[in-house]
This record gives structure tokens, C-alpha cells and sequence, in this order.
């Protein structure tokens, strides 16, 4: 079992920076450990589908971005700490979303597989609003 909680939402203004985090926890039963794991990020906003925001490999720590996301948020993997951040700068509105975190055990190689059927493992979202 893979349990994953997303926190560090809020309100923040247009222009703002905000650190979202991704605490894991993985069952002693599984064959895996969290280093195992790549990880992404991923939005839903209201009256939208949902839409890959970055993701990172378990296996070099390649980070991959959504276009739009690209130059303003970063994503990086502390192992030792079992989480995953999305650093997110120069925030617009049309960054408000319900913000997830999902873990997959198959190999993160491309932007591509933020659109795959491969996270296996999904928390709880954290909002951000952004609005002046």
C-alpha cells in the first residue's frame, strides 16, 4: 500500500510563489520502497479535466513539465524524506486548481507519461487559489 498526502495549498496573489509538498508512505509488505517510485503532479480546476502538471523518474530524477508549466514550476524528490515538491513561481490565476500527487512503479521517461494510465497510487488534493 502507497498512501500519499499533498499539503501546502492556499491563497496566494498573481505573480506569488508557493511550495506544494508530497508526503509517502509505503507499505513494509511491498517489494518497493518510495525511491522506487516516480512521482507526479497533476491539476483539476472547476469545469475542467484533469491535466498533468510534472513528473520525475525514480530512476535518474529526469523532470518532465507540461508546457504551460515549464520555466515557472519546479518538481524535485527528497528520498530521504519520502516526499515530493512542486515548487510553483510567478503563480497566474489559471493556476487555481485542486493540486494531486500519484506515484507510479513503471518508468517515467517523458512529459507524455503524465497522460499514461500509469499512476498506480493517488492522494488527496491540496487547493490553490490565486487571486489578488
Amino acid at each position: 500500500e502507497v498512501q500519499l498526502q499533498a499539503s501546502g495549498g492556499g491563497l496566494v496573489q498573481p505573480g506569488g510563489s508557493l511550495t506544494l509538498s508530497c508526503a509517502a508512505s509505503v507499505s513494509t509488505f511491498e517489494d518497493f520502497t518510495f525511491e522506487d517510485l516516480g512521482v507526479g503532479w497533476f491539476r483539476l480546476a472547476p469545469g475542467k479535466e484533469r491535466e498533468g502538471v510534472a513528473c520525475i523518474s525514480s530512476t535518474d530524477g529526469s523532470v518532465y513539465y507540461a508546457a504551460s508549466m515549464k520555466g515557472r514550476f519546479i518538481i524535485s524528490k527528497d528520498n530521504a524524506k519520502n516526499t515530493v515538491y512542486l515548487r510553483m513561481d510567478n503563480v497566474q490565476p489559471e493556476d487555481t486548481a485542486k493540486y494531486y500527487c500519484a506515484a507510479t512503479k513503471y518508468p517515467v521517461t517523458a512529459v507524455s507519461d503524465l497522460w499514461a494510465g500509469q499512476w498506480s497510487f493517488w492522494g488527496h488534493g491540496t487547493l490553490v487559489t490565486v487571486s489578488s
